[in-house]
């Protein structure tokens, strides 16, 4: 299960907590992108370029060096794009038969603006948070700094998840912070992400994969139209996630559950575990 552009794999921890307690059976692997959470301080950490196929690449070379291969691959926003790369770089035959799931995402070149949340373009955010002299002294700088420059609170108050101590060991909101990504290697992986087109695999998939999209009802990006027609002519689904924004797993994560639940069988005490479920 892939995050999206400026997260970390805790952004998507809940969420893969719903699956696993709905699914016993079935194990989730979060994964930190390259120039991102702990992998941006990795002394292995790779060069550049960074783009799209190459962060798939990296997630490609785990999953070797951990002998797994999934059956079901999740990406929201930019990590959609990132499994979509994955199975590409399987042209004809996956190992096995995939499940892949693109969370509020597209094949083709991204198109903001779309939605009622448009305001935070992601691109301005991180040209925006480039210019932010480190190390700060606390969070809450960030967040007014974020908020100032006329950017969501919700948006300054994630964004800030992403501070940690200049020094290891130091106490949690003591000394001071600094970013955990590369926001330069990001800026790169967020231009490859808005001008990668992943078409080819949607019109000739690979034999072994299932391709599933989920578009959120107030989705930051211009769905319908050609684009939605085309994953649809191709023979894909494309299924409405209501009452969410483009943060499918947080905004609406019992309806985004429903939607994925058949790549992973049927919990029998479903319905019992959801009433005593509480939702952090």
């Amino acid at each position: 299960m892939l995050h999206g552009i400026l997260g970390n794999r805790k952004n998507m921890a809940s969420f893969a907590k719903m699956l696993v307690e709905g699914f016993p059976s079935w194990q989730v692997l979060l994964v930190d992108l390259r120039c991102h959470g702990e992998s941006a301080s990795l002394p292995t950490r790779p060069d550049g370029p960074h783009g799209v196929a190459q962060a798939g690449s990296d997630v490609l070379a785990l999953l070797q060096r951990l002998r797994l291969f999934p059956r079901v691959l999740i990406g929201h926003s930019f990590g959609g794009k990132v499994v979509m790369s994955m199975v590409q770089q399987f042209p004809k035959r996956l190992p096995r038969p995939v499940q892949v799931w693109v969370l509020d995402s597209l094949p083709g070149q991204v198109r903001t603006g779309g939605g009622t949340e448009g305001g935070d373009h992601p691109g301005a955010v991180i040209n925006f948070l480039r210019s932010i002299p480190m190390p700060v002294a606390n969070r809450s700088e960030v967040i007014d700094m974020v908020v100032r420059a006329g950017f969501s609170i919700n948006v300054a108050r994630w964004i800030v998840t992403n501070l940690r101590p200049v020094r290891s060991g130091t106490a949690y909101g003591s000394g001071p912070l600094t970013w955990t990504f590369d926001l330069d290697g990001i800026a790169e992986l967020y231009n490859s992400y808005e001008n990668v087109h992943l078409w080819d695999l949607v019109q000739r998939p690979p034999e072994g994969l299932s391709l599933d999209f989920v578009k959120a009802e107030r989705s930051t990006f211009r769905w319908g139209g050609p684009d939605e027609a085309a994953i649809k002519g191709a023979g894909h689904r494309v299924h409405l996630l209501p009452n969410s924004g483009h943060w499918v797993h947080s905004d609406n994560p019992l309806g985004l559950y429903d939607i994925l639940a058949p790549s992973f069988g049927r919990s029998s005490d479903l319905k019992q575990w959801r009433s005593s479920a509480v939702l952090h």
